[in-house]
């Protein structure tokens, strides 16, 4: 398996990152507004990729830390690794990556992330890599399509071909007319502070990770975990949730 130490993060071209994700990613689908794409190597094998850009309600997403201006956060819009990796080697990707964007780009005060909770993970690498839990959300807005796919509201709304393939306007009542079933589960947000000090001016509590299973939100690869919730004695330490890290991450 070999030493998680030994692999090599560096910037790629988008066509090399998005055939990483289209093979290891569980949505086998890239994001095509995103802008920064690192490869992950192993032994001069190129077995993963993580994909960086705006988010897609960006605006919204802004006021999560006060005072942040426009370019000031970017969101991990994709990370897909190989099964060949060793052990950690997710955490160790994104260390390197936060690494780079306090040398190469200061102005990136936050990392933001989104598990898909729905069909892949809870985040569990998240936690692993020092990023804080800001939001546990029911699922409202992914829906299985009668031929499989799993497309979003917003996307049917904004495309045409498939508002025709579907036979929907994008509405709830019209998308469950046309056999279509919103996926249960849940969506948890993420942040990473790039800069520390910007996590005094986050606008929304840190969630504690055990309000991940008093959601029923625990997920492991498309799995749905049930765990008793137990309380935690004052003053003791946060564990870190999950069993191993998740491999693919946000829908």
């Amino acid at each position: 398996m070999g030493d998680a130490k030994l692999i090599r993060v560096a910037p790629v071209d988008r066509k090399t990152a998005d055939a990483a994700v289209k093979r290891w990613h569980y949505s086998g689908k890239v994001v095509n507004y995103s802008q920064l794409h690192l490869g992950v190597w192993m032994g001069g094998e190129l077995l993963g990729a993580m994909q960086f850009g705006p988010s897609m309600d960006k605006r919204k997403l802004q006021g999560l830390v006060e005072g942040t201006p426009w370019n000031g956060f970017i969101e991990l819009n994709r990370m897909a690794f190989s099964d060949k990796l060793p052990r950690n080697s997710e955490s160790r990707a994104i260390a390197v990556a936060m690494r780079m964007f306090r040398t190469l780009a200061p102005h990136i005060q936050w990392v933001v992330s989104f598990a898909d909770g729905t069909q892949c993970g809870d985040g569990a690498i998240y936690r692993a890599s020092g990023f804080a839990l800001t939001g546990i959300k029911r699922n409202t807005s992914l829906w299985r399509a009668p031929f499989g796919d799993v497309v979003s509201d917003v996307g049917v709304r904004t495309s045409e071909r498939l508002r025709r393939t579907l036979h929907t306007n994008g509405s709830r009542a019209s998308m469950e007319s046309a056999g279509m079933s919103r996926l249960e589960g849940f969506q948890l947000r993420y942040v990473y502070f790039v800069d520390p000090t910007a996590r005094g001016r986050l606008t929304v509590p840190v969630l504690p990770f055990s309000a991940i299973d008093a959601a029923g939100a625990r997920m492991y690869r498309g799995s749905k975990i049930l765990r008793a919730v137990t309380s935690t004695p004052p003053g003791a330490p946060e564990r870190v949730g999950g069993a191993t890290p998740t491999t693919a991450l946000h829908s």
